[in-house]
């Protein structure tokens, strides 16, 4: 063999491995962005691995089941919402406007997130492990405390009256903000969630 020849040649090219975690995270990312695809109910292992260009085998080395895949994007919600809800009661002592700015975030996290909303519906639960609504139920419940508490700092303001019901008035907004995620879903994700919110929210709060 020529070694001019040889070192003359385009070396093959080399599979770049994926950091620790960059994989698991990838494939979250991509089972979320199928779940806001037409046919997003019906998503399988074997589509996700084909969609990542993977075996399905590889998928299963970074989940024991697509149940812990669905965890896996429940846990980064419950993160992302809980974070989110915590800046805002830091940030802002107003009580009304804690509800305003949590009304507008949790919407905003919907159009923002189409795949993880039909997540948050259990719209794409409805075949899957029935902890995972449970998972659900247990989140927009603890949201539910957040915007009665919320609701609680305003009427010690004196910004609301004082017989007002924290925890029915709480119960009224998620209402709202579930029946909202269901449109937005339902609707092919055409009908923003916080359409209309600015003329709307005064209502929720007031």
């Amino acid at each position: 063999m020529d070694p001019a020849t040889d070192s003359d040649s385009p070396a093959a090219p080399r599979r770049i491995r994926p950091k620790p975690g960059e994989r698991r995270l990838q494939i979250l990312q991509a089972l979320a962005t199928m779940l806001q695809e037409p046919g997003g109910d019906r998503v399988t292992t074997a589509a996700l691995a084909a969609r990542l260009k993977v075996s399905e085998a590889a998928l299963y080395r970074h989940f024991a089941s697509k149940a812990q895949m669905f965890e896996g994007l429940i846990e980064f919600i419950e993160a992302t919402i809980f974070g989110l809800i915590n800046q805002i009661t830091t940030a802002q002592e107003d009580g009304q406007r804690q509800l305003r700015d949590i009304i507008a975030m949790l919407l905003n996290f919907s159009e923002r997130n189409p795949g993880m909303t039909r997540v948050l519906i259990g719209d794409a639960l409805v075949t899957e492990d029935d902890r995972l609504q449970v998972r659900i139920n247990q989140l927009v419940d603890r949201i539910e405390t957040s915007l009665k508490q919320s609701f609680r700092v305003a009427v010690a303001q004196s910004t609301l009256a004082a017989e007002t019901d924290a925890g029915v008035r709480a119960a009224v907004v998620i209402a709202f903000v579930q029946g909202r995620w269901l449109r937005f879903a339902k609707s092919g994700f055409r009908r923003l969630p916080a359409e209309g919110l600015g003329d709307q929210i005064a209502t929720l709060v007031a």
